[in-house]
């Protein structure tokens, strides 16, 4: 499909629209084929769809696979991933794959399992009475199989319980960090009208200042995915780390119902403010991260932002907007009225469940309606206004802006963003470090989700090395 035309417009095939998707720590369908089969063509940085010259190899081979659809699997991975940080244990996930494999693959198994799952870790284990340290690490867990159930819920029989669902993990990860020593400071930092839940870890509760990483999420990953990419890593070489919920991101979504913003440094500088005026904050020493989607916030941010001292893109992420294929792109043309009447009358008839499925998750940071309606098990019928928000993500304008040293992630079989951290590196003229994970580090696809340790390794050694040590 090359345009839109106002007497027929060309539906997006099936295969096309399952590869759609623009998120960081989150799961898409990579094509109608089991993921032993070679994957659907996916954007490339220009925005043309092309297949990959190594379209035949398996990026997850063998026991990497553990769910036959490349979606789920990716989530499995995810979850599986969390295990070297305490964010989840590998048996418990592994039970968990082979009870939904064994009940069949589907949203409900999948959110039935991995909610059951959570549900259990806030109860008592076997035993012993629970000591605290014991109470904490089941809470994180639980938070863990909470988001995990959270990402499908809107394709399972109950898609209104997306934000019970949410709140239930909120709870966990709110009962772990009670529990740890020392806890993090829990509060809110200005923002509009709807302030931003923070939560700020520190090594010890002195006053000595220390280089601090903002934690910056994408557009469907929660606060336990913080931990794992990086929450750990910083206390473990004396920095603080501060992790929050932005626009479209959390409680700001599930919640206050408040979508994404492209003017990110709108958030980061109110946090900014925040650190600045703590004694235990190093105000010359703040790094920014950003994961999956927030490898376009985070630079948006600190092209604005000269409080930035370092900057992290975990992957580069150029244009959000891209990481859906040309048949989505096009179907938004300048009139809002024809998008519509197109989205509707053409091309919503000729979605499988699937595929509403995932363009609902897909849609829904972008706008509330789009989230309200799929919470009652129905399609969006607006898809100009969450388009366009997604399209003007774009930070193409503003790159060569960024004057802080800049580390750019990449990551072989990139799914979501491919050729966008090269774009980004390329564009880039502050200091500039561009480092690629690859599937021989067993830490291949998006954001490397079997290999987060090596993944904070190589960030939090380049931040070590680039804010010559700190602490």
């Amino acid at each position: 499909m090359t345009y839109v035309s106002r007497e027929r417009a060309s539906a997006p095939t099936r295969r096309a629209l399952l590869v759609a998707g623009a998120g960081a720590g989150a799961a898409l369908v990579a094509g109608c084929a089991p993921a032993s089969a070679p994957p659907a063509p996916a954007p490339s940085g220009s925005g043309s769809a092309s297949a990959s010259p190594r379209a035949a190899r398996n990026p997850t081979p063998g026991a990497m696979t553990l769910f036959k659809d490349p979606g789920y699997n990716f989530n499995g991975l995810t979850a599986l991933g969390g295990s070297g940080v305490g964010s989840a244990e590998v048996g418990e996930v592994l039970t968990a794959v082979n009870t939904i494999n064994k009940a069949g693959l589907s949203a409900q198994t999948y959110v039935k399992t991995f909610r059951a799952l959570g549900d259990q870790l806030l109860k008592a284990p076997p035993g012993a009475p629970a000591d605290q340290q014991t109470k904490r690490f089941r809470a994180l867990r639980a938070a863990q199989y909470y988001g995990q159930a959270l990402f499908f819920v809107l394709g399972s029989d109950d898609p209104g319980a997306e934000e019970q669902l949410y709140k239930a993990g909120r709870k966990a990860w709110d009962a772990f960090c009670g529990l740890c020593d020392p806890p993090p400071v829990r509060t809110t930092v200005p923002y509009g009208k709807t302030p931003l839940p923070v939560w700020f870890f520190r090594p010890d509760e002195s006053s000595k200042p220390r280089p601090t990483v903002i934690l910056t999420n994408g557009s469907d990953g929660q606060n336990v995915d913080m931990w794992t990419y990086g929450v750990p890593a910083a206390l473990a070489r004396g920095w603080n780390a501060l992790v929050y919920d932005g626009p479209g991101q959390g409680q700001l979504l599930f919640v206050d119902q408040v979508v994404f913003t492209h003017t990110w440094e709108k958030v980061v500088g109110p946090l900014l403010d925040w650190l600045t005026a703590r004694s235990d904050v190093d105000s010359g020493k703040i790094a920014l991260t950003g994961l999956s989607m927030g490898g376009a916030l985070a630079p948006r941010a600190a092209a604005f932002e000269d409080r930035i001292s370092a900057l992290v893109a975990m992957p580069g992420c150029v244009e959000p907007w891209l990481g859906f294929p040309p048949e989505i792109r096009q179907i938004l043309t300048p009139d809002k009225a024809e998008t519509n009447r197109i989205w509707n009358k053409e091309v919503v008839p000729e979605l499988s469940p699937a595929v509403v499925a995932l363009l609902k998750k897909r849609f829904e940071p972008f706008s509330i309606p789009a989230m309200l309606e799929a919470r009652k098990g129905k399609l969006f019928t607006d898809f100009y206004t969450p388009a366009a928000r997604i399209r003007a993500m774009s930070i193409n304008s503003v790159i060569p802006r960024i004057k802080a040293p800049t580390l750019v992630l990449d990551y072989e079989d990139e799914q979501f963003y491919p050729g966008q951290s090269r774009r980004l590196y390329d564009k880039l003229t502050s200091p500039k470090d561009y480092v690629k994970l690859t599937a021989a580090q067993g830490a291949q696809l998006h954001c490397s989700p079997m290999a987060p340790q090596l993944h904070n390794e190589v960030v939090f050694d380049w931040l070590q090395k680039t804010l010559s040590g700190g602490g």
